[in-house]
């Protein structure tokens, strides 16, 4: 169960950042307002999530994988191009976040 909160977490916080250019500086409400739920959701999973599993398993698994999903978002729907240097940089989030959960003892299994 700790892991699906968690899965909801991260989805929240990509969609909020991935709106955060459609508020305009938060000038447009309706964009305002889905960044403002997804972070809020996003937080209260984590304020929870982090009495139960150590809060540096929590955050590397919940920002690594915020970092490679929004990057990804980036790239198919806001039409931002990477280059190898930043697909090498991604790469490393995604080979550390795995070993985070299958290796450490830390882990919530």
């Amino acid at each position: 169960m700790y892991y699906i909160y968690l899965a909801i977490a991260i989805v929240a916080e990509v969609i909020g950042t991935s709106t955060l250019r459609a508020t305009h500086n938060f000038t447009r409400l309706v964009p305002s307002l889905v960044v403002a739920g997804c972070y809020t959701t996003s937080f209260l999973l984590l304020s929870e999530l982090v009495k139960l599993m150590p809060v540096g398993i929590v955050y590397a698994v919940w920002s690594g994988a915020g970092i490679v999903l929004v990057t990804i978002v980036g790239a198919i729907w806001l039409k931002q191009p990477l280059d190898s240097a930043a697909l090498i940089g991604i790469a490393f989030i995604v080979i550390g976040v795995v070993i985070v959960n299958l290796f450490s003892n830390s882990a919530v299994h």
